[in-house]
Parts: structure tokens; sequence; C-alpha cells
């Protein structure tokens, strides 16, 4: 079973996708805020993160990076996902670590594509 890391801080944003996720056969393990994304991500070693880029204490940009700077978790896919989607942002997004961006509302059947060509299944 594919793990799924979500990072996401917004109730209904992270109930609605999860719930969705879990139909559809992958494992949820989820973080409220950037600095536990970063733990999440350390502890619970998910084949893939889908991350905020609009977190309280360090925000998707700077947790990418520390999961990045992290042998242990240098690896892992992220998708960055964001509702602010200005000019820019994607490169951004890929700048600071992440494998792919999607923005917010989220076309499920778009980023279910992503997930499994970056998780293999």
């Amino acid at each position: 079973m594919v793990k799924i890391l979500l990072v996401e801080d917004n109730e209904m944003n992270r109930d609605m996708l999860s719930r969705r996720l879990e139909r559809r056969g992958y494992e949820v393990v989820i973080a409220t805020d950037g600095l536990a994304g970063v733990e999440a991500a350390l502890s619970a070693k998910p084949d893939l993160v889908l991350m905020d880029m609009s977190l309280p204490l360090i925000d998707g940009w700077e947790a990418t990076r520390r999961i990045r700077n992290n042998p242990a978790t240098a690896t892992i896919p992220i998708i960055a996902l964001t509702a602010h989607a200005m000019a820019g942002d994607r490169q951004k997004a890929l700048d600071a670590g992440c494998n792919d961006y999607d923005t917010k509302p989220i076309e499920l059947p778009l980023l279910l594509e992503k997930i499994s060509r970056l998780t293999g299944g």
C-alpha cells in the first residue's frame, strides 16, 4: 500500500483530500504544519508527500528544503499544493525541491495521475 504524507493546515481541505485518497487505497498520514510535516517525513517514511505551501510555523517551501536536505528523506517525491497560483510558483516549487506542482482546488484525476507516476503505483 502506498503511504502518502498530507501536509495541510486547512481542516476542510485535509479531511476531503485524505478521505478521497483513502477510498482509492492509499494510506494517509497527516501533518498540520510545516515542522510537523518535516518530522512526519522522517518518522512515517511515506512514499510521497503532498505539501501545502502556505503553512504555519514554517511554510511548505522551507519544509520541502528541509526534507530534501536530510539524507533519510531526500528522495521522497513531493508534490506542491497551492491555492496561490501565481506566475513563477511552479518553478519556485521545483527549485525548492518539489517533483511536481498542483493548484487548488484539486482536480483529483490529475493529482492521482501524478501520484501514480511518482510512486509507480
